[in-house]
């Protein structure tokens, strides 16, 4: 058994209770109390289990890391070899050639024409089959870099997504012509104004519906399924977001989002916007706010890229998922669906 350097590090000095269990969404240690309230909800583990996970997780690093050192260290080696051949050669290529030069200021016929052929041939090496061209080297170096940030686009996608919370959406806010599915998790746009009481909290001029759940610390995810649909508007809003009238989709006015537009132009819905230029529209969305950090980020789900990230966000109330399927268009722009 390891010793305790100090006690007090390992009681919760709100609830004077040992920290027994690990908060996953907000990575810190609590105690059972602390579960019981502000943690409510939360991803909880068993704080032995949160060590072992932890521990194979840092090991796994370690020993990728090692294999990438290792992999490395081959590949110096390998183009050392190759740069020492090369310096031979340069020395011998000098040498004959400073013998060339000075045979080439004879005046003597006899004596050029008995020393010309014993000039030493250069050893040179084929090196016909190794290619140096900057294009190729570009070319696979632009392949390994490109497979290396998909391999870790991925790891960051998967990092997140243990942050993921269920989300229903919330009818009190919805648009009149919006209409929920009966487990709350889909909304499509009818172009037909139904009768509902004009609530505060309610939208009346954009179809917009919020999430029923906010979050005020920490960090949550959620995805959301776009197929199909030719125009949407998604991300998260504050709680005070102005309901009434024309609103200006910004961070300004309590809005971080982003758009798709004209079936393939996805945008930033920053002040002015921001054109993004993802290689197709994605077909499903994940949304990741780190509250305490200021940061809203969406992925495309598919392929794992980043879309686009708000960094340096302050954010002092609660956030609230934020939806907008946008117009029906007729019936091309229908399908939506909250996953």
């Amino acid at each position: 058994m390891e010793p305790v350097d100090d006690l007090e590090d390992r009681m919760c000095p709100t609830h004077d209770q040992p920290f027994n269990l690990y908060c996953s969404t907000d990575q810190k240690a609590i105690c059972v109390v602390c579960s019981a309230l502000e943690h409510k909800n939360h991803t909880l583990v068993p704080l032995k289990e949160a060590f072992e996970q932890e521990k194979v997780s840092l090991q796994q690093t370690v020993a990728e890391n090692q294999r990438l050192v290792e992999q490395r260290r081959l590949k110096v080696q390998e183009i050392t070899a190759l740069i020492q051949q090369l310096q031979q050669e340069m020395c011998e290529l000098e040498k004959s050639s400073t013998e060339a030069q000075q045979l080439s200021l004879s005046t003597d016929p006899l004596h050029f024409l008995q020393r010309c052929p014993a000039l030493p041939p250069a050893g040179l090496k084929d090196w016909s089959s190794v290619s140096f061209e900057p294009q190729t080297c570009e070319g696979s170096v632009g392949r390994a870099l490109s497979e290396q940030l998909a391999e870790s686009d991925k790891k960051e996608l998967r990092r997140v997504q243990q942050f993921a919370v269920d989300v229903t959406l919330d009818p009190n806010t919805a648009h009149p012509c919006l209409v929920l599915s009966k487990d709350l998790k889909q909304v499509h746009d009818t172009d037909v104004w139904k009768k509902l009481p004009d609530s505060p909290q309610r939208f009346d001029t954009y179809v917009i519906v919020l999430g029923k759940q906010s979050f005020s610390s920490g960090r949550f995810y959620f995805e959301v399924q776009v197929k199909g649909k030719t125009e949407w508007t998604l991300g998260v809003a504050r709680e005070s977001v102005n309901r009434k009238g024309l609103i200006t989709v910004s961070p300004k006015n309590g809005l971080w989002t982003i758009r798709l537009i004209n079936r393939d132009q996805c945008i930033a819905c920053t002040d002015p916007p921001v054109p993004q230029s993802p290689q197709r529209p994605p077909q499903k969305v994940g949304v990741f706010v780190d509250y305490g950090a200021g940061l809203v980020s969406f992925y495309d789900v598919d392929s794992a890229d980043l879309l686009y990230s708000f960094t340096g966000c302050c954010f002092r109330e609660k956030l609230f998922p934020f939806f907008s399927p946008c117009d029906n268009d007729r019936g091309t722009n229908s399908c939506w669906k909250k996953t």
